[in-house]
């Protein structure tokens, strides 16, 4: 510090010299982290019981628009295969809105467990479903899915439950429902609508002329 303090006194600054108080980095909004990009959510939820059997998933997008969706399951099906088409129905969905990041929540253990690789499933009914969804998956850019234990599995209650895990709001926009009939497995690629148009084009169609 005196040597500086030597140097500054041998050597002053004259008091017409112009001082510098440009910022070379001023364009830096930011510099403690990357701002984080809203994703759009996904929670699904099937059963199987006496009454029938049935899968529910609600895509939530990042301006708070719900998009839920029903299906009816119309052939043998146990309770891991419903979790399984219920969580394939809500990424069928998500890809045709072109939606690319995601977060997926579920309360099948097993269907999550699997996705992440932590699980593996001797069933030979799941195998398939296993596949693909894992093809649907390298639809996304990013996606992240996470058991969530709260969802009751009853179809009757899965939309109501899957809506009041989030908080829904008089300026959040519900879309209108409809029900589909499925056929067969989701992966086989055989899903029959009420109607002779894609059960979903009302949907994308309001997404695209608002």
């Amino acid at each position: 510090g005196q040597a500086i303090a030597d140097h500054l006194a041998e050597f002053p600054i004259e008091d017409s010299t112009p001082i510098n108080s440009d910022f070379p980095d001023e364009g830096i909004l930011q510099v403690n982290g990357e701002v984080e990009k809203p994703e759009w959510k996904m929670y699904s939820d099937g059963a199987v019981n006496s009454t029938g059997s049935g899968i529910g998933a609600v895509l939530i997008s990042p301006d708070g628009r719900y998009y839920p969706m029903a299906a009816i399951i119309d052939f043998p099906c146990t309770n891991n295969m419903a979790e399984y088409e219920a969580c394939i129905l809500g990424l069928q969905v998500a890809i045709d809105f072109k939606v690319k990041e995601l977060e997926v929540f579920g309360d099948s253990m097993l269907t999550i467990f699997q996705t992440l690789g932590q699980w593996k499933t001797k069933d030979a009914k799941l195998v398939p479903y296993h596949e693909y969804l894992e093809r649907l998956t390298e639809n996304f850019e990013d996606i992240s899915f996470t058991y969530t234990p709260r969802m009751k599995n009853q179809f009757a209650n899965a939309l109501v439950t899957l809506t009041s895990m989030v908080s829904i709001t008089r300026e959040n926009l519900i879309e209108p429902l409809e029900i589909e009939i499925a056929k067969g497995p989701a992966h086989c690629n055989a899903i029959e609508a009420f109607e002779a148009k894609p059960w979903y084009k009302d949907i994308r169609n309001f997404l695209r002329t608002g």
